[in-house]
């Protein structure tokens, strides 16, 4: 099983750029898949989780700004990125789990499974 994040890149705040969690091994739609990042320095943090159902988890601080969906047919969960800002710079992973859930305004990344190699972000001001 891989997941592979991509679509990373430099963009300039206030722009907008889709990630994309690319699958294979595994057939994502009975899966929850979640979005994190890692910025230099500091630790790796949620940013939002689809369920198998399609409902949609936000940490507080992306709500508004990312949107998450999935489409199973491409076996690929999406990432929206808009209007992003400086402090938006980090390395973006996906991973799986059997559900999303979130603690203390994050989505938690306990039990999530199958890290792979994370996306650059760099947002510019």
């Amino acid at each position: 099983v891989q997941l592979q994040a991509s679509g990373g890149g430099l963009v300039q705040a206030g722009g907008s750029l889709r990630l994309s969690c690319a699958a294979s091994g595994i057939t994502l739609e009975y899966y929850a898949i979640g979005w994190f990042r890692q910025a230099p320095g500091k630790e790796r943090e949620g940013v939002s989780c689809i369920n198998s159902s399609g409902s949609t988890l936000y940490s507080d601080s992306m709500k508004g700004r990312f949107t998450i969906s999935r489409d199973n047919a491409k076996n690929t969960v999406y990432l929206q990125m808009n209007s992003p800002k400086p402090e938006d710079t980090a390395v973006y992973y996906c991973a799986l789990n059997v559900y999303c859930s979130v603690v203390g305004g994050r989505v938690d990344t306990y039990g999530m499974r199958y890290w792979g190699k994370g996306t650059q972000v760099t947002v510019s001001s």
